[in-house]
């Protein structure tokens, strides 16, 4: 599908939106072929009918009616035609967080972050004058033309035919400005999210950098790229201004030609046209008067022409991200129960990405209310078990059995409506600390969620906040201390009350008060719950009902800690070695 097709696909649901702006700015182009007639009117009854002042009030004031409506019209179009592209941008942005949805984190590990976000925002965003202003105007310059055209001929055929045979120039010449602004569009989409995809890294890696005294060097490197950037973005305007001066050269010459052939005629020096009666001055100013609003609509779409090779290279990018295969997880439509702690049975499960096999022909059962530890080291298969579990991806082999159920024949949002994931680095969201917890339960009561603060040791630093529970959070957990932020998403869970609690190194980089203070309230978040644990902490392993070593997909050993550690095999050569941490 190209581009363009795509594009105007997504006004589908618009159509109505769309067809209402063309419609205000057809009926406020046939009132200016009145405003036309109503002025060589008065002009030529003033001038040459010797008509009394008095008498031409009734035109004056219907003049002022035209021109008030014909103000209305272009609030109402302009106000339409936002409507439209606010319409299909919020669909578009709709459509591309349901594929990062659909996708999941494996499916994005590999894309950038700062280029999927750039598609989300500005991409997006550069469409807006393709939906509100080019679309529209595309069926404008076809439809007011012709309605000029439909009045012209009657009074001059010479002029109605100098309208029709240059009116072709103006989109002609367009469009081969047109080709050039399109690819220079696209160079600069691509060059956007290379650089929002730098600047991302570089943010990430920042206490890096200044630890190897290179900051200053990537300051210079993103100073180039975004001089890079605006050397691209001035040649798309370089265009954009030559596309308005060419259409504007080539309708200033035709007004030109037809107001030389209107004087010639007018002075009786020519003699064809007309088709009963001479040249006369009404209809040579009524023609006059409609020749630059006959260019207007094909000026105005050349001058939002460069919005359409803006869209289109936004598009291109879109379209990538879009097309890029999903990583096909297929759920079923069977409900599970809820229950208070979930039995989970995993058997024969490989999976294997292209690069590597991740688990191969993993046996394990997890019993309800069972504390499981997974350790292992890096590359192990460890998340890849937690993302299987979560439906995130589905094994190539062996099937996941929840309280006797296959995994693929449930509900994958109602499966997850029963579990807990909690990470290294929770996300908390741009909001208050209240909403942020109340996002597992918006209709949480007050009592309730004083009691899952107590529990998760948030009050103990509530405050010290500004605003206690309305405090404003930043992005990326600004404000807060990492400890800080694992508790009240530890609140969160608690809040959720789910059956199954998978935790993915919930105390990892924590100092060791906040460490214990999330131990602990983890120790009560999983009572009478299953919970599985990614850990390489050594103290931790202890509370464990069981743990599952894994060493390149494969389960080496399993069983209790004190088994385990007596037998001096896998769990105790990973500590040994420092892959656990005392």
């Amino acid at each position: 599908m190209t581009p363009y097709k795509w594009l105007t696909q997504q006004t589908a649901a618009t159509r109505l939106w769309v067809l209402a702006s063309v419609s205000a700015g057809f009926i406020s182009g046939l009132l200016l072929v009145l405003q036309a007639y109503l002025l060589a009117h008065i002009i030529n009854a003033a001038f040459f009918q010797h008509i009394p002042r008095h008498e031409l009030l009734s035109p004056f004031v219907l003049i002022l009616v035209v021109i008030l409506m014909r103000s209305g019209l272009a609030w109402l179009r302009h106000y339409l035609g936002f409507q439209t592209s606010a319409r299909v941008r919020r669909q578009l942005r709709k459509t591309l967080l349901d594929y990062f949805s659909a996708t999941g984190p494996r499916g994005l590990a590999n894309q950038s972050s700062g280029a999927l976000a750039s598609s989300v925002l500005e991409q997006v965003e550069a469409m807006h004058d393709f939906f509100a202003h080019y679309l529209p105007q595309m069926s404008l310059a076809v439809l007011i033309p012709v309605a000029i055209l439909v009045v012209v001929f009657p009074l001059n055929w010479i002029a109605g035919t100098i309208l029709l045979i240059t009116a072709p120039l103006i989109p002609l010449f367009m469009a081969l400005v047109g080709m050039g602004a399109k690819s220079v569009n696209e160079k600069q989409f691509k060059s956007l999210a290379r650089m929002s995809a730098h600047f991302i890294d570089v943010l990430r890696g920042l206490v890096t950098l200044k630890l190897f005294n290179q900051s200053r060097k990537q300051a210079q490197v993103i100073g180039e790229v975004a001089d890079e950037y605006r050397q691209r973005t001035m040649s798309v305007l370089r265009i954009a201004f030559l596309s308005s001066a060419v259409l504007e050269f080539f309708s200033s010459i035709a007004i030109a030609l037809l107001a030389t052939y209107l004087g010639l005629s007018f002075l009786g020096h020519i003699h064809f046209g007309y088709y009963h009666h001479g040249a006369n001055f009404f209809a040579a100013f009524f023609i006059l008067l409609l020749a630059p609003e006959f260019y207007l609509p094909l000026r105005e779409l050349g001058i939002h022409y460069h919005a359409r090779a803006q869209a289109l290279g936004a598009t291109e990018q879109i379209m990538e991200v879009l097309n890029t295969p999903l990583v096909q997880v297929q759920g079923g439509e069977r409900a599970i129960p809820h229950s208070d702690a979930i039995n989970l049975q995993l058997k024969g499960v490989s999976y294997a990405y292209p690069e590597c096999e991740a688990l191969s022909d993993v046996t394990l059962t997890i019993d309800a209310g069972q504390r499981l530890a997974v350790v292992g080291e890096s590359g192990a298969g460890k998340s890849t078990l937690l993302h299987l579990i979560i439906g995130f991806i589905q094994p190539q082999s062996g099937i996941i059995e929840v309280n006797g159920e296959s995994l693929h024949d449930l509900a994958l949002v109602q499966w997850r409506e029963q579990l807990t994931y909690l990470g290294q680095n929770p996300r908390l969201f741009h909001g208050t600390l209240r909403d942020n917890i109340l996002m597992a339960k918006p209709d949480a009561s007050q009592k309730a969620l004083e009691d899952v603060l107590n529990r998760a040791h948030v009050t103990e630093f509530l405050e010290q906040l500004p605003q206690g529970l309305d405090t404003v959070l930043g992005e990326q957990n600004f404000g807060i201390s990492g400890g800080q932020a694992q508790r009240i998403a530890l609140a969160r869970a608690f809040l959720k009350d789910a059956s199954l609690i998978l935790l993915d190194e919930p105390t990892a980089n924590l100092d060791q008060h906040s460490e214990a203070l999330v131990l602990e309230g983890i120790d009560a978040l999983a009572k009478s719950k299953t919970l599985v644990l990614l850990t390489h902490r050594h103290q931790t392993l202890k509370s464990m009902d069981k743990i599952v070593v894994l060493e390149e997909g494969q389960i080496k050993e399993m069983g209790a800690y004190q088994s385990l550690m007596d037998a001096r095999g896998a769990l105790y050569q990973l500590l040994y070695s420092g892959v656990i941490d005392e």
